[in-house]
């Protein structure tokens, strides 16, 4: 059995968007075929995923909220609140699947069935906030999954790690006063969705466990992997994390069309070496990554390929 799961399911490449969107499925058919081309599905260990219940998504988003996403895909609407978060006919499944695929991932870690695991999935989620569709997501997959490790797991300290080039705006603000998740987030500044300053640190209980690293334009791997060695690493072994959530979108890659960072597909390996060494010390290994961003066909299977080759590293 392989140290390392996979989930994916054929319903993420059914979530349709508007032509010319860059978050499209052939996304997944990228790293889909990097899986095959390379052999390194045959070290993978599959996951099934699941549907996310009323349940697991109320735990971060509005029921009014779930129903008006479900009410849009089944009556034909073509883009949720903002004019970015396109939908289609099978839009809601595909999202339900998406956040329950996380959630499968945690199943399989605790019972130690893996390791760790990565989710190839869609829609994204970590722009999503309790009560609004924006930045190509509809549910903060990674959001739901710490609350249910917490609540369904007893996994009392969950460290969400996000390296999308864009600021996981419904991540931070789902956690913003509670002192049980550290979320920490590296991400091009000035850029979308405009939040993710420095000075943006959590509130009441929270205060102190949001840790924002904003990043100029320009920035690549070495000031990546300084901002890990030298923030997260100390922070997170402070922290002391029951299990390790990471938003694995992989845009910020020099050569992805929405990214003015320039990391290259190996420091994507680099990250998930240092994020996974926080989990090996401190959550007896438990980790799961989601796939958030990455729009270059090419730099995201090479990226996804660089992250799998380090969850599977001894």
């Amino acid at each position: 059995m392989s140290r390392t799961g996979f989930v994916y399911d054929d319903i993420f490449m059914k979530h349709e968007v508007l032509p010319g969107h860059p978050e499209r499925p052939e996304r997944l058919a990228a790293i889909l075929q990097m899986l095959d081309e390379t052999g390194l599905a045959n070290e993978l260990q599959p996951i099934a995923p699941r549907e996310a219940t009323l349940e697991d998504l109320t735990r971060i988003h509005e029921p009014h909220y779930v129903d008006f996403v479900r009410q849009a895909v089944e009556s034909g609407q073509r883009v949720l609140d903002m004019g970015d978060t396109c939908v289609g006919p099978h839009s809601y499944p595909a999202a339900l699947m998406a956040a329950g695929a996380v959630l499968a991932a945690i199943d399989a870690v605790v019972a130690g069935e893996v390791r760790n695991a990565f989710c190839a999935v869609r829609p994204p989620g970590h722009h999503a906030e309790a009560a609004q569709a924006m930045g190509f997501c509809l549910f903060n997959n990674i959001a739901i999954a710490a609350r249910y490790a917490q609540d369904e797991k007893k996994l009392k300290k969950v460290l969400i790690v996000d390296w999308d080039v864009h600021h996981g705006n419904g991540t931070q603000h789902a956690f913003d006063d509670d002192d049980t998740v550290l979320y920490v987030s590296t991400h091009q500044s000035p850029h979308y969705p405009g939040t993710g300053r420095a000075d943006e640190t959590g509130h009441g209980p929270g205060e102190g466990f949001t840790l924002n690293i904003p990043m100029r334009a320009g920035s690549g791997d070495a000031e990546f992997l300084r901002a890990y060695n030298e923030v997260l690493v100390p922070r997170a072994d402070e922290f002391k994390p029951d299990l390790v959530l990471v938003s694995a979108g992989f845009d910020a890659h020099d050569r992805d069309p929405l990214s003015g960072l320039e990391l290259t597909s190996g420091c994507f390996g680099e990250l998930t070496r240092i994020t996974k060494e926080i989990a090996d010390r401190h959550a007896a290994g438990r980790l799961v990554s989601s796939l958030e961003g990455g729009y270059d066909l090419h730099a995201l299977a090479e990226s996804v390929h660089a992250h799998l080759r380090a969850l599977l590293a001894e």
